[in-house]
């Protein structure tokens, strides 16, 4: 990468880094993948109840596989197994868990975050709850303010998404939200954090790849 380019670009994570903090966050930028699995690793100690919310993040980075294994009591949602009630009483655990992780689906300058969710698993646990809160995500995720959050949500994130679980909404068929009214509708939970309550419970881990949706 050109020098000047590496400036700019690192500069403004410098930026975001700062702005997290000041949101009573922790932020942490990781340049690699193995980089984001150890320091998970050190801020979730072996035996600890963790629960995630529904991300391709989480798959694309190993952290699914990481918590898959003994180390830890994980609270997994993609058990095919499941049936409504038992996901339903997964989803409750969670609200208690020692950790829970998730992506989201942007992150502004300013480090507010920003979330749209269907059934609300997702975007409850990440606002109260779980002792530790852990956001991955990727660069591709940062944006400049809430508008742009939201436009990125309309015509990237949530239309693929629905096509990935195969939703019978208009976005599947055009590429971007028409604010449908469809029984299929994903788009049905919206927060935004601006500031947390409780001191660095959220941590935000910003990996430098393009990651999810």
């Amino acid at each position: 990468m050109d020098e000047h380019l590496k400036w700019h670009d690192d500069l403004k994570i410098e930026n975001l880094l700062k702005n997290i903090h000041k949101n009573n966050m922790l932020g942490f930028y990781l340049e690699t993948k193995v980089e984001l699995i150890n320091k998970i690793k050190e801020l979730t100690p072996k035996g600890s109840v963790v629960g995630v919310g529904d991300s391709m993040t989480l798959f694309e980075t190993g952290v699914i596989d990481l918590l898959r294994t003994d180390d830890y009591l994980f609270l997994d949602k993609y058990n095919e197994d499941l049936t409504r009630k038992e996901k339903d009483e997964m989803y409750a655990k969670n609200f208690t868990a020692d950790t829970f992780i998730s992506g989201t689906n942007a992150i502004t300058e300013k480090g507010e975050l920003y979330n749209v969710d269907g059934y609300g698993n997702r975007v409850a646990p990440i606002s109260f709850g779980p002792k530790q809160v852990i956001i991955v995500i990727g660069i591709n995720k940062i944006v400049k303010d809430l508008d742009a959050a939201e436009k990125r949500v309309k015509n990237t994130a949530a239309p693929i998404d629905a096509k990935r679980l195969n939703k019978d909404t208009p976005c599947t068929k055009v590429g971007y939200c028409v604010d449908c009214k469809s029984e299929d509708r994903i788009c049905n939970h919206i927060a935004i954090i601006k500031r947390h309550m409780i001191k660095d419970r959220i941590k935000i881990m910003i990996v430098d790849e393009s990651l999810g949706y």
